[in-house]
């Protein structure tokens, strides 16, 4: 494949023209201390998975609506003292799967906690976490759930379960609250930049190919989904353009990085059709620390690092959760 999008040392400077509501963090606020009014309930249940070196806990909590939400908690095997813990999201399409192909973080000496995503997990790893709330007509996928509202919108479920999901990793003894990161790779990734935004005192962020970034340009300049269900939407439903755009501003990375505390571990791959570059540049360049990096792959698509920014990540994300 061919690169498609701008030139990488435009990417470096590129901003995306995503235009931010008056009332984001008003929205934010009140979504997250409506989603606080609900007991986090988190309960941590033993897992015997058969694995020597780890324990496994399923576990749930109340999400959005107070609707339960479950994860897996996996913690090296024998540890009695608080340690790190790294909150991951997962891809579009797929649940938290089975707990032994979650072992990289607590491999590491970190607890390792994997949210469940509500209404997914069917794609290509299984999940469990239904979606109560219904929505009006939408393309068959997520991105177009209750599109034309920003109340309805269904990442506005998703980014509350992922607060709380912090929470309710932070609420088990053994994870040391005050050394939090979260991670995910693409929509697992535009999930960790939510978060960041959202929750003021993680110790890093480690977005790999992130999805739900600079809709503007990610809705025209590529026709793969998921992005192309909203245009499909939009074909559809014509002259509904500006209150779809008005909804996604809500929920785009670019704004919740401008808002992130935390020092950050990019990355982006130049062929990426899924999530084109030039939109993991737009977030990447409006997140405010100046602790910050992006690992770039030349000749990838959507797959981008792998192995090879796992490895980058664990070189890196030692250093900000065991000072």
């Amino acid at each position: 494949m061919a690169r498609f999008d701008l030139p990488l040392d435009e990417l470096r400077t590129y901003r995306s023209s995503s235009v931010e509501p008056e009332d984001f963090d008003a929205f934010w606020a009140e979504t997250l201390e409506e989603g606080r009014s609900h007991p986090l309930g988190a309960r941590f249940e033993p897992v015997d998975t058969g694995l020597a070196t780890v324990e496994v806990h399923d576990v749930t909590f109340a999400g959005f609506g107070g609707h339960p939400v479950k994860g897996w908690f996996v913690i090296p095997a024998g540890v009695t003292e608080p340690v790190p813990v790294v909150v991951e999201f997962v891809g579009y399409g797929g649940g938290r799967g089975l707990p032994h192909t979650h072992l990289l973080w607590a491999s590491a000496g970190f607890a390792h906690f994997v949210m469940d995503t509500r209404g997914q997990g069917s794609g290509w790893a299984g999940g469990d976490t239904p979606d109560p709330v219904g929505s009006g007509p939408a393309v068959p996928g997520f991105m177009t759930r209750g599109v034309e509202d920003p109340s309805a919108y269904y990442y506005r479920r998703v980014f509350t379960d992922a607060v709380r999901a912090v929470e309710a990793a932070r609420s088990h003894p053994l994870a040391d609250a005050s050394r939090t990161a979260v991670t995910g790779t693409s929509q697992g990734g535009g999930i960790a930049l939510a978060v960041a935004g959202l929750v003021p005192d993680l110790a890093a962020v480690a977005p790999d190919v992130p999805f739900l970034c600079d809709f503007p340009r990610a809705t025209t300049v590529t026709d793969r989904h998921p992005y192309r269900e909203i245009g499909q939407y939009l074909k559809t439903h014509r002259g509904r353009v500006e209150r779809v755009a008005r909804t996604l501003a809500y929920f785009d990375g670019v704004h919740f990085a401008a808002r992130a505390t935390a020092p950050a571990l990019f990355s982006a791959a130049l062929e990426d059709l899924t999530c084109p570059p030039s939109t993991v540049f737009a977030a990447f360049n409006a997140y405010a620390p100046d602790d910050k990096r992006i690992e770039v792959y030349a000749f990838n698509d959507h797959e981008g690092g792998e192995a090879y920014q796992q490895a980058a990540q664990l070189r890196w994300l030692p250093g900000r959760l065991t000072a």
